[in-house]
């Protein structure tokens, strides 16, 4: 199975929920940078190999979380071998513990033939993480909530950009932890992005771009904010953090133009990469 990563085209958080977790409104999009998930029946329990020594194998891995979910919702007694090929980079805000969820939760479905509903696996995947249900829609969506509102927009295909992940990684939960509420910042015009891909105007897409999380992250890490400079100066039509960060992509009008830029940033970024939406 497939598991995409995904970036963030907007990231607002609109307020504070009784239970601690922030109400989110966000503009997703998934891109070609994925990891490949296999499962292989086994008669009990629930195994995992990792090409990346980072990844646990035990039960705190999102992937055994959602077999073990999925088991248990289904009743079935057999069990699951997880063999993930990781490249979407760890801490990174690219959703890749939760795509591997998601593509876990989907596999499953078709490997023990139990024809779950879209519906019924979505709910299961929120009980592993709020970006999994996303992970299992995939596409363009405007994600309100924790993540689990979905609202399917018109694909924003083919469009090029750079992502660029810093040689560090953050934890999402020190970062919504130490976002202040009455701070000062940019909030994203939600409603002119949603307009823009409606028109396919990638440049309008690209102008409106925010994410509040960067009051957090790229505060803490300056390399953020030059990393965005890097891409602007070269072309990009827009740069942001993606999700609770730290990589960092820019949009492209045109894949030569990208691929240029991809080029000569190879030199000065080691986890560097040229994706399609």
């Amino acid at each position: 199975m497939s598991a995409p990563a995904k970036i963030n085209l907007s990231l607002d958080i609109t307020g504070k929920l009784d239970n601690g977790y922030h109400s989110l409104e966000m503009i997703l999009q998934t891109i070609s940078l994925k990891d490949e998930i296999v499962l292989e029946k086994q008669n009990e329990g629930i195994s995992i190999e990792c090409n990346q020594p980072l990844v646990p194998l035990d039960d705190s891995n999102i992937c055994y979380k959602a077999a073990r979910i999925f088991f248990q919702k289904t009743g079935i007694q057999g069990g699951v071998k997880i063999k993930i090929d990781k490249k979407i980079p760890i801490g990174a805000g690219l959703a890749g513990g939760s795509t591997n969820a998601a593509a876990t939760l989907k596999g499953l479905n078709a490997l023990y033939d139990e024809r779950l509903s879209v519906e019924e696996l979505i709910a299961l995947g929120l009980q592993c993480g709020s970006d999994v249900p996303f992970c299992l829609v995939g596409g363009t969506c405007l994600a309100r909530g924790i993540g689990e509102k979905l609202t399917p927009l018109p694909a924003l295909r083919g469009v090029h950009a750079v992502l660029i992940m810093p040689d560090f990684s953050v934890s999402t939960a020190w970062v919504y932890q130490n976002y202040r509420m009455d701070d000062p910042v940019r909030h994203p015009n939600t409603q002119a992005i949603l307009s823009a891909i409606r028109l396919g105007d990638i440049a309008g897409v690209a102008r409106e771009m925010k994410n509040v999380l960067e009051s957090v992250t790229a505060v803490k890490y300056p390399e953020i904010e030059g990393i965005k400079r890097d891409l602007k100066n070269r072309g990009a039509l827009g740069s942001m953090m993606s999700g609770s960060g730290p990589s960092v992509f820019g949009l492209f009008s045109d894949v030569e133009q990208a691929r240029r830029v991809f080029s000569t940033l190879q030199n000065q970024y080691e986890n560097i990469w040229l994706v399609t939406t």
